[in-house]
């Protein structure tokens, strides 16, 4: 740029800083800070604060508080974004003490934190499932006068989900919608397999449908799960209204790879068995090479099936000595 006379201007610098950040080499980064003020072009927080996020999210901590130091000689006030960077990194880290150090210093700033602020310690306690810490944030921030959004009512739900604590979901979700909010595909989709998981099957069917009323379609893993515990219950009426209501809607029939693995254990051992049988009964025709002789075999009133399950006991019963295997 320079070499063909081009003049670098604030944009410039911007975005190779941002490049190099996302590549995550942010002492590259701060170099351009001071050569941009060689050039006598002025930072702002465009060009400084994804420094700060990049070495945050490296968990250099100490290197951050440097920069923010040197944001007066660049002419640069950090801003919500600045220290929203540090709240997150330190989350990440799972620093908490540090967190709230950074959600103090904002404020005594006069820099108020926002939902996103909050959302970071509600990632935090949804990953490690520290409901009571959760809680009392959220008691908190409402008593503090800031307001939840979507995503925080998700992570808290999900919080009390995977804890198993119903009645609190359900006052988070009546909560969410006296907010202004509505169960979306996650909140309810949670909150189905949760009233699965503790048998609560005619509220989980209730919320399925009402899924239907307000234009989600479910996951397949959910219907999926729905039908097996209702065909145990014997719940035909039920089967067959969900099941009217998937067929009503294109859908996908996709399921996660675990839920395979775990659903179908059942299915690879009797794969397994037959595969078995199949191998056995091979063998013997391999070795049989005279199709007459195969014929010799079968009685008259023998099925293929019956000839194959004679063969099969012949074989254990050469092999194994007369030792049962529990084959079928």
């Amino acid at each position: 740029m320079r070499e063909a006379g081009v003049r670098p201007t604030v944009v410039s610098y911007g975005t190779l800083i941002k490049a190099l950040c996302l590549m995550q080499q942010p002492d590259q980064a701060a170099c351009l800070l001071d050569e941009m003020r060689g050039d006598g072009i002025d930072a702002n927080l465009f060009t400084c604060n994804p420094i700060v996020n990049a070495l945050a999210h490296a968990g250099r901590f100490r290197d951050a508080y440097k920069l923010l130091e040197k944001f007066p000689l660049y002419g640069v006030a950090p801003n919500i974004s600045t220290f929203n960077s540090l709240v997150l990194g330190y989350c990440k880290y799972g620093d908490l003490a540090g967190a709230s150090g950074v959600l103090e210093a904002m404020m005594g700033r006069g820099i108020l934190p926002t939902a996103k602020t909050y959302n970071y310690f509600f990632i935090f306690f949804a990953k490690t499932g520290n409901v009571e810490l959760g809680m009392n944030l959220y008691s908190k921030m409402l008593n503090n006068g800031y307001a939840p959004d979507q995503i925080t009512y998700n992570l808290l739900i999900k919080l009390l989900s995977e804890a198993n604590r119903v009645e609190l979901v359900v006052q988070m979700i009546k909560e969410m919608k006296a907010n202004g909010f509505e169960s979306d595909l996650a909140t309810s989709t949670m909150l189905v397999h949760l009233l699965c998981r503790t048998h609560r099957f005619e509220e989980a069917c209730a919320e399925f449908e009402d899924m239907f009323r307000r234009g989600l379609v479910p996951q397949y893993i959910t219907y999926r799960m729905l039908m097996k515990e209702l065909k145990r219950l014997g719940s035909v009426e039920l089967v067959d209204k969900l099941t009217d209501l998937m067929r009503s809607v294109p859908h996908s029939t996709k399921l996660p790879g675990s839920y395979r693995e775990k659903e179908g254990d059942d299915a690879k051992a009797k794969r397994k068995l037959i595969l078995e049988k199949a191998q056995a009964v091979s063998n013997v025709l391999k070795e049989c090479k005279d199709p007459k002789e195969l014929h010799k075999l079968k009685d008259d009133e023998e099925t293929d099936v019956q000839v194959a399950d004679r063969l099969v006991a012949s074989i254990r019963k050469r092999v194994y000595g007369g030792v049962s295997r529990n084959l079928p």
